[in-house]
């Protein structure tokens, strides 16, 4: 295989297992340049030992699994094939993935369908509320799709989620992990004044590769997206997650820790890339844990991150439980102003496809008028 060339992947490019339904369209197929020439790992090549882990199907997870199906809900731990959801779900912990099972970007790496969403479900922010007190959590962690095609990207559901929750399981602590909602301060303020104990958003890859690998979004705009938050709000505690292993260099992964810092992002995770299929981003390499714990010291010793999550296995809401209750916020860094705010990209969704979303979505229910800022 060279550099540059993908062999045996079907043209039409890649749609998950079950969801080909003419809703979900093909994120096409990417390969990035390998300037030093260098051959990426195959995908079938065999994961080393530190990356294996036993398959899920304890009573517990088996139980999960069916209240997920029941409530009509979905989880960002299957739709994103995490690592760790046997571990998560066998002790009773779930990321619940809001908004539909469809984003409306098309990122290299990741699992989750890509398409047109069709219906905006008014009542899931009840239904995860009551999933919350029949799992007796006492983390909940919230998640989604991006609705580019909503004046609020979400933002709304989100909030309301986050009040019901507070509201329904007293002493529940919730985190959120947002989307960018392309830059919407408002939109964005509507999720901080609901008060989550964590407030997490991605950038996943370092600066060079980020317009590569997530072509809907700007590295600048979610930094500066986790710092207008501590404008808004200094005491949130806020969070994000690089993903390590596809291309990257040492010192850009310093310099992206180097960018959050600067943005005063409290806790950092960092986890190891795994190629969901032939038609993502090709992995550039195994990170063994050595390299996992240099960064971990370098964050919080160097760089002055109240926690970092640092491991081959680890993803965004691992542990995050202890995070929400052992780690103290820092108040807003130099980077405090959105930057990028609505910039297009070749993943922008076009009048006529939006136009056709809108008519799809449901009215808000009478009860749920608060949320009237969605369109």
């Amino acid at each position: 295989m060279s550099a540059t060339t993908t062999p045996d992947v079907p043209a039409r490019g890649y749609a998950p297992a079950g969801k080909d339904n003419g809703i979900v369209k093909s994120k096409g197929t990417v390969n990035l340049p390998r300037p030093d020439g260098s051959e990426p790992v195959s995908h079938r090549a065999r994961k080393p030992e530190w990356l294996k882990v036993r398959a899920p199907g304890s009573p517990n997870y088996l139980r999960l699994k069916e209240l997920m199906r029941s409530q009509g809900l979905h989880t960002v731990c299957e739709e994103a094939h995490c690592p760790n959801i046997g571990e998560c779900w066998e002790s009773g912990t779930a990321t619940f993935m809001i908004l539909g099972d469809v984003c409306t970007r098309a990122c290299k790496y990741c699992a989750v369908a890509h398409g047109m969403p069709t219906e905006l479900d008014w009542d899931e922010p009840r239904r995860v509320a009551d999933s919350v007190v029949t799992m007796g959590l006492e983390h909940a962690v919230i998640t989604s799709v991006n609705r580019d095609e909503l004046k609020d990207g979400g933002a709304g559901i989100y909030a309301e989620t986050i009040r019901q929750i507070h509201e329904r399981v007293p002493g529940c602590t919730v985190e959120v992990l947002i989307p960018d909602f392309k830059g919407n301060e408002d939109a964005l303020r509507t999720v901080v004044e609901a008060r989550p104990e964590i407030l997490a958003h991605n950038i996943d890859t370092v600066e060079r590769l980020s317009r590569l690998i997530r072509p809907g979004a700007r590295y600048w705009r979610s930094i500066s997206f986790l710092g207008a938050v501590k404008r808004m709000n200094p005491a949130q505690l806020t969070k994000s997650a690089i993903i390590l292993g596809m291309g990257e260099t040492e010192d850009e992964i310093l310099q992206a820790m180097k960018d959050l810092r600067e943005a005063s992002v409290d806790i950092l995770t960092l986890g190891q890339y795994l190629r969901p299929s032939e038609h993502h981003v090709p992995l550039d390499r195994w990170v063994h844990p050595d390299e996992f714990r240099r960064w971990k010291e370098i964050g919080e010793r160097e760089l002055g991150f109240g926690h970092v999550e640092s491991g081959p296995l680890v993803r965004s809401s691992y542990h995050a439980k202890e995070q929400a209750r052992t780690i103290d916020a820092g108040g807003p860094g130099s980077i405090t102003q959105i930057v990028e705010a609505d910039v297009e990209s070749g993943a922008s969704i076009d009048p006529e496809e939006a136009a056709i979303r809108a008519a799809m979505v449901t009215p808000p229910a009478p009860r749920l008028v608060q949320l009237g800022g969605l369109r």
